[in-house]
C-alpha cells in the first residue's frame, strides 16, 4: 500500500513562515527546480524543510542554497542524493537577469517562501525578494497587527 502524501490541500510540501518576519518581502516569483528523482519522491514522503533556505548566485545561475530533502530511505547505494546540496533554479532568462541584479546592485536577498507542487505535479519553490528588517521595523510590523486585531474586535462588538 502507498504512503498517503505529506502535503496540504493546496499542494504545499513546506513554508517559510519566518521570511514574512524577518524581511519586507516585496516581490514574490514561482520558479521550477531541477531534482533528482529521488528528490521528488523524497518530497512526495514529506519531511523537507526550507526554514534556513535562501537563493544565491552558483556559476553564474541561480541555486537554492541550504534546502534539506531528506535521503529516500529506499533509495540504493549511488542513487540516492545529499540533502543539502545547491538545487538550480529554473526561470526564464529576463526573470533571472533582473533578480542577479537586483541582488548585487541593490542590496535585495532572494528567500525560499514555499515549496509546492502545483496541478501539474511539478515541484515548484516560491521565492520572495526583499531586504532585511531592522527590530523598530518588526515592532512596527507588530504594533499594526496588533491594532488591526483590536479594532476588528470593536467593529464585531459594535462598541462605536
Amino acid at each position: 500500500m502507498a504512503k498517503a502524501r505529506k502535503t496540504t490541500s493546496d499542494g504545499t510540501i513546506a513554508a517559510n513562515p519566518k521570511a514574512w518576519h524577518n524581511f519586507e518581502i516585496n516581490e514574490i516569483f514561482e520558479a521550477g527546480l531541477l531534482l533528482l528523482g529521488s528528490e521528488v519522491k523524497a518530497m512526495r514522503q514529506g519531511g523537507v524543510s526550507i526554514k534556513e533556505a535562501y537563493v544565491g548566485v552558483k556559476s553564474g545561475s541561480l541555486h537554492v542554497l541550504n534546502m534539506h530533502v531528506p535521503e529516500l530511505k529506499c533509495a540504493t547505494h549511488g542513487y540516492g542524493h545529499h540533502p543539502r546540496r545547491p538545487r538550480a533554479l529554473l526561470l526564464h532568462r529576463r526573470e533571472q537577469n533582473r533578480l542577479l541584479g537586483a541582488i548585487e546592485r541593490k542590496g535585495f536577498t532572494l528567500l525560499a517562501l514555499k515549496l509546492y507542487f502545483n496541478a501539474g505535479g511539478l515541484a515548484k519553490l516560491q521565492i520572495g525578494l526583499g531586504k532585511g528588517k531592522t527590530r523598530a521595523d518588526k515592532r512596527a510590523t507588530e504594533r499594526d497587527r496588533s491594532w488591526g486585531k483590536q479594532k476588528a474586535q470593536i467593529l464585531r462588538r459594535g462598541i462605536m
